[in-house]
């Protein structure tokens, strides 16, 4: 069993920045991959960006290369999103995501089901 405890949302003007942080309880941290999902209102919800289980292999949608860094620290089972050079088109809940089946990143974007969610973060950003 893994819990999964977002933190670091909030509001920010466009082109500032944040760093997500997900905190992670149970024994399997790390040696699962992880990963974001967000969703915006109104919208469906999409896929940012996962790690592989050691932190060395990492995974981005388009949207998200050159402004997004995902990173692990597996010593305090976290997992971090820093977010760089926000638009308003980043505002959405975002969630960390994992799954105790998935160790590699393809193993992560190819699963398209994950048994753990974490409650949210709300990330707004202002134009």
């Amino acid at each position: 069993q893994v819990q999964l405890v977002e933190s670091g949302g909030g509001l920010v003007q466009t082109g500032g920045s944040l760093t997500l942080s997900c905190a992670a309880s149970g024994r399997t941290f790390n040696t699962i991959a992880m990963g974001w999902f967000r969703q915006a209102p109104g919208k469906e919800r999409e896929f940012v960006s996962c790690i592989n289980w050691s932190g060395h292999s990492t995974w981005y949608q388009d949207f998200a290369k050159g402004r997004f860094t995902i990173s692990r620290d597996n010593a305090k089972n976290t997992m971090y999103l820093q977010m760089n050079n926000l638009k308003p088109e980043d505002t959405a809940v975002y969630y960390c995501v994992s799954d105790p089946r998935a160790v590699s990143v393809t193993d992560f974007v190819g699963r398209g089901e994950y048994d753990y969610w974490g409650q949210g973060t709300q990330v707004t950003v202002s134009s």
